[in-house]
């Protein structure tokens, strides 16, 4: 995050330039190198237009190459020049305004905000000629638009070089033997490349089909969302209407109780005068015990006699308080007494008083059991239960031939009257629709004819297929 404080009399930080002559003084600046080095540095031609940057930094910059140092110091030292070699001569110099001693500048620091975030730098090549490294055929994708790499990504790059290896394998344009080949390869390779295409195109509309469905399912959610809390608050509110007015009957019946009750008492038109000494005995009369709907408020202002201290109020009084209190308050300790025998009478009475205990228990253990026993019956004393008399068998008049005959024979006078009415209705039936009858009859007759119709063009149609193969 760049930040500048833009302030004169407080700038950010201050800059004081010292003059360094990387070269010793004790170096002549007449040596030019070795004798094989016999070009030297082409500086004093430098366009001063063009910015030390870039891919041309590089022939700004040389190490020099020295053959030997001398350990000793010489005796003479000779006078450092103040000229830097490496300036063009004055008059190609241009003029430009003193740098000041101070200047206002933007830093950056390691920590920086989404909004300024910038996309990493991509410095400038230089390529030797004739060569085309495989690294310039991504020069398409950029930060954030395929870069860094992923799947997809990677098999792109995979399929071009598998595309450039192809390349390399087809037969050469001007060789006419072997154009139908050249061709060939390059139809398949096409038809490949359209069912990548299509895979393609087929991930796509899947991506987009599941963000559509998610849409909707969100919109869906907030819909319903959305509805349940316009409910709920109509819900709310018919709520509390409710309780307002059942609240409001509820005090109402009450007045009218009370006004019925005070009418009673007034049904002779006799007043009856209080009664001071009855009010005053009574612990329950209006004197010691008045009403709230009558104005008067017992419990009004008693705030003012609550007890306020810090050591009941706060959880720090508490502790205070608590570490003020002895030991024996918060870790209360019992002691026994000892039952020692033969000494007291302790340990005989509390022993005299657990069997007593014990034996109550039994019995109540024992009254308990009686409750659910079921009294045993006599061993003896049975009585025989004697069953209930067989009522008598019915009988049915058996029939004479004669009349079994005579119902024989109608019943089947009335199967013949029967079968008889359903042929009638369905001749009937028959006569209505004879016309709906011989339409069917003559398609069905003309169906044949149609099947062989059908069969002939496809016939043919397969018989041209084949005489074309």
């Amino acid at each position: 995050m760049a930040y500048v404080l833009g302030l004169s009399h407080f700038p950010n930080q201050q800059i004081q330039i010292d003059s360094c002559d990387p070269v010793p003084t004790f170096m002549s600046r007449k040596w030019q190198g070795y004798q094989t080095n016999k070009q030297p540095l082409q500086m004093h031609n430098v366009n001063p237009h063009l910015a030390v940057s870039g891919g041309d930094r590089y022939k700004y910059s040389r190490r020099p190459i020295i053959p030997f140092l001398q350990q000793v110091p010489p005796d003479v030292l000779l006078q450092t020049t103040r000229v830097d070699p490496t300036m063009p001569p004055p008059e190609q110099q241009q003029s430009r305004p003193p740098t000041p001693l101070t200047w206002t500048v933007g830093c950056q620091t390691m920590y920086r905000e989404s909004e300024a975030q910038t996309e990493p730098y991509t410095p400038e090549y230089v390529t030797e000629k004739g060569t085309v490294p495989e690294l310039l055929t991504l020069a398409s994708l950029s930060y954030t638009r395929g870069l860094p790499a992923g799947l997809a990504e990677v098999e792109m790059i995979e399929r071009a070089r598998e595309k450039r290896a192809w390349e390399k394998t087809l037969p050469p344009v001007d060789d006419v033997s072997q154009l139908s080949k050249r061709r060939a390869m390059m139809e398949e390779l096409e038809r490949k490349e359209w069912v990548i295409r299509e895979r393609e195109i087929e991930k796509l509309q899947q991506v987009r089909l599941q963000v559509l469905k998610q849409i909707l399912e969100k919109r869906e959610e907030d819909n319903n969302n959305t509805n349940t809390e316009r409910l709920n608050a109509i819900w709310s509110k018919k709520q509390v209407a409710k309780d307002s007015k059942f609240k409001k009957m509820r005090t109402e019946n009450i007045k009218s109780l009370r006004k019925l009750a005070a009418e009673r008492e007034k049904v002779e038109g006799k007043l009856s005068r209080r009664n001071v000494v009855s009010d005053y005995s009574s612990f329950a009369s209006q004197v010691y015990a008045p009403q709230t709907r009558v104005g008067v408020f017992l419990d009004r202002g008693s705030e003012l006699y609550n007890v306020k201290n810090r050591y009941l109020n706060t959880y720090e009084g508490l502790l205070e308080l608590e570490n003020s209190l002895p030991d024996y308050v918060t870790q209360p300790r019992i002691k026994l007494p000892n039952l020692i025998a033969g000494k007291g009478g302790a340990k005989k009475r509390f022993e005299k008083r657990l069997k007593e205990l014990d034996d109550t228990a039994e019995l109540i253990k024992l009254e308990k059991e009686k409750q659910f026993e079921v009294p045993a019956p006599p061993r003896f004393l049975q009585k025989v239960v004697r069953p209930p008399p067989r009522p008598p068998t019915p009988s049915v008049e058996t029939p004479s031939e004669e009349d079994e005959r005579r119902e024989l024979a109608v019943i089947f006078l009335q199967q013949l009257l029967r079968g008889r009415a359903i042929q009638n209705m369905m001749q009937e039936g028959k006569e209505k629709r004879m016309e709906l009858i011989d339409e069917l009859r003559s398609t069905e007759a003309l169906k044949p004819e149609a099947e062989k119709l059908n069969r002939t063009p496809r016939r043919l149609h397969v018989l041209f297929n084949e005489n074309n193969a």
